[in-house]
């Protein structure tokens, strides 16, 4: 098959290949919690009823019985080695502290006082997040690939050997970061440093700037070394350069004014361990340098052990020995403790791993995904309106800038705008995102009291033309990432193309498959820059972002198909390697305007769209925009064809599931069971919480999930007792899974396309149309 004949979505040109994404552990392993009976015996008693008598005390009985049954699968699953090294690489310290005491116990003899009940929980909700979470994380998060293919009719999965093909185990980036500081901290390395200026200083002449503060006037000696700092030069090369200055004075100077940068950082990347390297090799003082490669090599020694790990007892034991050596070497924690303000990866490194299995994706796929075209192009318009109110907002900034008659520099440019970022647009997303969703219920009209909405793409086509049109916004709001489910009965359905399509998430203005902890676990990732070269034949302008931030922000997830032609220009944030040649700082670039268009101007004469400067920002606002369905206390299914766009859903209130006050377990389980038939809710569900890091899988057969939900919902309702929960139907459930392994087993999973809006280019549409008909013509041979 010719590697461009891939399928089109009206003006969305899919990538040829998609990434699979799927639990190492398999779905029906949360099944095992559901004691086979219970849920029926449950139901025989009546809602509102007394829960006394001897029918009552014979469940109590049994459910006593399931209980203690339970505890020993739960025990099962916590021998497990798979399951204790998956829990090795999350959360270390809980098998010392969580489950070598829960095994010591013997659900047989000693009491289930809080304890015991705490760490079966605390196994149970870690299996579920390894059996049906679609998280990309270790091997027990795996990524896949796959590929269309004309000649296959559905869903095709090629399981390979085993359930991992690769994997390798990545430095955390805040590890790599104490070491450097702990070189730094050497007064012997400070000349081998080379200092740079803060991004947004700007130096004319004798006159350095800031942005939001006057012009301060600057010796001539302080003027030479500033104009020299550049993030390459050593200090001491600028010594060299300028005799007779006291340049290491002068340097320490303009650190305190904030102006200059003279440490050693190590540029935000993947690899960190290679950059602190490479600046190792460039230190000229032999001792100086074989000491620190001696540091980073015994550390590098360990990472070597923790990868080579076979089985629990080496990775503890080398993770142990790391963490050991690391904070001897560092006088730094091992691992991070977590809060709020504190970034992904918690732990000194991380492992990531491509999955054995592939699939291929024929044209009953295809066809079942059209629909999605139409929801694409709203999502379009959405960018297009948000980043239509930033650019009028930032176009006043610039004339008030420019008034003046002094070019306007992209540093004082980006503050100024600053408030519009955090005012004008963030209220201008929720207004657009409340008129998105309007503008859908025209369209739909779904009714208030419906548990299942049915509509054909062809009768809402041109409705959603008439509501949508337009569309655009930034260069990177030509991507769209849908995340799509199957639902099949097994991996013989889906091959046959007998499936339900299943929208996840639809990822507004990013390409998620640039992400690190997707890149590198391709088999060949030049692939990937072909298909952006494919996307952007020309440079494109990329701010610098953090390093880190949040729960949002790391080096697994930071976007890395940065191609050389590409430029990066740094507001605040230099985290770029400085010697890069297109890294560029905000102090050096012009804001002009430009045949009634704003632009930045770079000083190579490089011309790009102002608003592009801003698409870290406006990706970030778009992220959680698309909701079709007005929020309310219940939302229906709705299917397109055979797309299903929004799964049933609910918002309650904690407060009112009174089952979760209940301190009789046999009691909360049947009350839990009444609420849920009362509320329509399915037997599978997940559940968001605001007091919830992250969603959970809830089984309303089984007395162990149900617990769980108790638990946080009346975590939810303490803090807050107006708070709501979301409660989404799983869709696929466990019984409707298609990916396998070369066993058998199946796996819950998802799989995430990269769409591209062609939309404007003339030459794009022509291979659109030739594309789109070469791709089913081919289809139509096999």
């Amino acid at each position: 098959m010719s590697e461009d004949l891939v399928p089109f979505l009206g003006r969305w040109r899919l990538w040829n290949q998609f990434a699979l994404r799927g639990p190492g552990f398999p779905a029906d392993g949360v099944l095992r919690l559901a004691p086979p009976g219970l849920a029926e015996a449950a139901d025989t008693f009546v809602p509102d009823t007394p829960l006394s008598g001897p029918d009552w005390d014979a469940f109590a009985a049994e459910l006593g019985t399931a209980a203690v049954e339970t505890a020993h699968v739960l025990q099962d699953i916590a021998r497990t080695p798979a399951f204790r090294e998956a829990l090795a690489w999350q959360n270390r310290p809980l098998l010392d502290s969580g489950i070598a005491p829960f095994l010591r116990w013997d659900p047989d003899t000693d009491k289930r006082s809080s304890m015991p009940r705490q760490r079966e929980e605390l196994v149970a909700h870690y299996w579920q997040r390894f059996c049906v979470k679609n998280d990309t994380i270790g091997f027990f998060g795996p990524v896949g690939w796959g590929r269309w293919d004309p000649a296959a009719s559905g869903a095709h999965v090629d399981p390979g050997t085993g359930l991992i093909a690769d994997s390798t185990v990545y430095w955390a980036s805040w590890g790599i970061d104490a070491v450097a500081r702990m070189l730094d901290a050497d007064p012997a390395l400070r000349e081998w440093i080379a200092p740079r200026p803060v991004p947004f200083v700007v130096l004319n002449g004798n006159e350095a700037r800031v942005p939001g503060r006057r012009p301060t006037t600057v010796s001539d000696a302080e003027a030479a070394v500033l104009a020299r700092c550049d993030g390459v030069r050593p200090a001491r090369d600028i010594a060299a350069d300028l005799p007779g200055t006291d340049v290491a004075r002068t340097l320490h100077d303009l650190v305190a004014r904030r102006w200059v940068t003279w440490r050693l950082e190590v540029p935000a990347g993947t690899h960190p361990e290679r950059a602190l390297r490479g600046w190792l090799s460039t230190v000229g003082d032999p001792d100086l340098r074989r000491r620190g490669l001696d540091a980073l090599d015994l550390l590098e020694r360990g990472r070597a052990k923790v990868a080579a790990a076979t089985d629990e007892t080496t990775l503890l034991t080398a993770l142990q020995d790391l963490e050991r050596d690391f904070t001897a070497l560092t006088d730094t924690a091992a691992t991070r403790e977590k809060s709020a303000s504190t970034a992904p990866c918690r732990a000194l490194v991380y492992s990531d791993t491509r999955r054995s299995a592939t699939a291929r994706l024929g044209p009953a796929v295809v066809e079942a995904l059209s629909p999605l075209r139409l929801l694409m192009d709203s999502a379009g318009w959405l960018t297009a309106r948000l980043a239509a109110v930033v650019e009028t907002e930032i176009r006043t900034v610039h004339h008030r800038l420019a008034a003046g008659g002094d070019p306007v520099d992209l540093a004082s440019f980006w503050f100024a705008c600053l408030p519009v970022l955090h005012g004008t647009a963030r209220t201008a997303a929720s207004e657009v995102q409340r008129e998105f969703a309007e503008r859908w219920q025209r369209i739909l009209a779904v009714p208030d009291d419906a548990r299942r909405v049915t509509r054909r793409a062809v009768d809402i086509e041109e409705s959603v033309r008439r509501e949508f049109e337009g569309g655009g916004g930034w260069t990177a709001a030509r991507y769209l990432s849908p995340d799509i489910m199957m639902a099949a009965d097994g991996p013989e359905a889906a091959a046959r193309g007998d499936l339900t399509l299943v929208l996840g998430e639809l990822h507004l203005a990013a390409n998620t498959l640039g992400a690190s902890l997707f890149t590198h676990q391709h088999p060949d990732v030049d692939e990937l820059f072909a298909l952006t070269d494919q996307d952007h034949p020309g440079p494109r302008l990329m701010p610098l972002i953090p390093k880190e931030h949040r729960a949002r922000l790391s080096a697994r997830v930071r976007h890395t198909l940065v191609r050389p032609e590409d430029y990066q220009v740094a507001l605040t944030d230099f985290t770029a390697d400085p010697a890069r040649p297109r890294a560029v700082r905000s102090a050096d670039a012009l804001v002009e305007e430009r045949n009634g268009a704003l632009v930045v101007r770079l000083p190579d004469g490089a011309v790009f769209p102002a608003i592009d400067v801003f698409s870290h920002v406006l990706t970030t606002l778009s992220m959680d925009l698309f909701q079709p369905l007005r929020p309310a206390a219940h939302t229906p299914r709705v299917t397109v064809d055979r797309l299903v766009i929004a799964r049933e859903a609910w918002q309650l209130p904690a407060a009112e599931a009174t089952f979760a006050d209940d301190k009789d377990e046999a009691r909360r389980f049947v009350r839990a069971r009444h609420w849920r038939t009362r509320l329509g809710l399915p037997r599978f569900v997940f559940v968001v919480s605001p007091t919830e890091s992250r969603p959970f899988y809830v089984d309303f057969d089984s007395p162990v999930y149900v617990t769980i939900l108790a638990k946080a919902l009346r975590r939810l309702a303490r803090k807050d007792p107006s708070a709501t929960a979301t409660f989404t139907e799983m869709l696929p459930t466990p019984e409707q899974t298609w990916l396998t392994d070369d066993e058998g087993h199946r796996y819950t999973s998802e799989l995430r396309f990269v769409a591209f809006d062609t939309q404007g280019s003339e030459a794009e549409g022509a291979a659109l149309a030739r594309g789109s008909e070469a791709w089913w013509a081919t289809a139509s041979l096999r």
